[in-house]
């Protein structure tokens, strides 16, 4: 299934890749990619003669249903292998002895050193757990590999991907064996770890953001709430404020019909006045309604 897939993603997007001489015909290495879509993962091994194993969730493995069988082989077929992650800590180990595993059966383990898709097609901190610590116990090489532009064939929301050719530029190996039985020491986990991010950063141009691509989507998630809130609020505060405006203009519609009602009364008790302190209109009564001559 692979390569039937593999074939039909390079013929209908055409990736161009670069530094594929770098990829070793044979024997174990780690490969360490920028993260901007769902597809990288099909991308990358789709160009490559070799199979490469990255980690899924094993959620994609284990769905009920004709649905969760075809999604299972899918990802099965592409070279994904299943990882546990319902515990934070527990999927960080799974993952690593996983890269081992995967590692000294002598084939090509991809990791994504960022730990998450880019929220923007801006590079992140890498995480230091899986990538160093595996390259450290296992002494394979990394190879750094960038991925340029999957994340505009399937942008988020989107269901049909486009049409375009990403491209995929691939670095020459780095060796850590200086660091050999140091797989331990955070200090070394980082260092390896933003050394790959340098070479993945050169290689895909992208800009470089030193925070966890994690805490930038919480910092996005926030942002974007605040905004609803403050549109929900400035809505209450239009309506309350229209509200209030159409009280006013009813009040003020009451008190001029009160105004009115108070002139009409006047206006009759006026007529009436001086009606009574009239004596020539009462003759002038009298006479209409005396007897006429006949």
């Amino acid at each position: 299934m692979k390569f039937s897939i593999g074939g039909s993603l390079k013929l209908a997007f055409r990736p161009w890749v670069e530094g594929l001489e770098n990829i070793p015909a044979e024997g174990a290495a780690i490969l360490a990619s920028n993260h901007l879509s769902f597809s990288d993962s099909f991308f990358l091994p789709a160009v490559l003669d070799r199979k490469v194993t990255f980690i899924a969730k094993a959620e994609y493995f284990t769905t009920p249903g004709l649905k969760g069988r075809m999604t299972a082989a899918f990802f099965k077929g592409v070279g994904q292998l299943p990882v546990d992650r319902s515990g934070a800590r527990g999927a960080g180990e799974a993952a690593i002895k996983s890269g081992i595993d995967v590692i000294e059966s002598g084939e090509l383990f991809g990791i994504y050193p960022e730990g998450t898709r880019s929220p923007d097609g801006r590079l992140y901190r890498g995480k230091p757990g899986g990538l160093a610590r595996v390259a450290l116990a296992t002494g394979a090489p990394v190879i750094p590999v960038a991925m340029i532009d999957t994340e505009k064939i399937q942008p988020p929301g989107k269901v049909m991907p486009k049409l375009m050719r990403p491209g995929i530029r691939i670095g020459k190996p780095l060796d850590f064996s200086r660091y050999n039985g140091m797989e331990h020491d955070r200090f070394v986990l980082r260092a390896v770890t933003d050394e790959v991010m340098y070479e993945i950063m050169k290689l895909s141009g992208q800009e470089y953001v030193d925070i966890y691509a994690t805490a930038a989507k919480r910092q996005i998630a926030d942002a974007a709430k605040a905004e609803k809130e403050e549109e929900k609020a400035e809505k209450a505060a239009l309506a309350q404020a229209e509200k209030q405006a159409a009280a006013e203009a009813a009040e003020l519609r009451a008190a001029e019909q009160r105004r009115a009602e108070l002139r009409v009364i006047e206006g009759e008790g006026t007529e009436a006045k001086d009606g009574a302190g009239n004596p020539d209109s009462a003759d002038n009564a009298a006479k209409d309604t005396g007897p006429k001559d006949v």
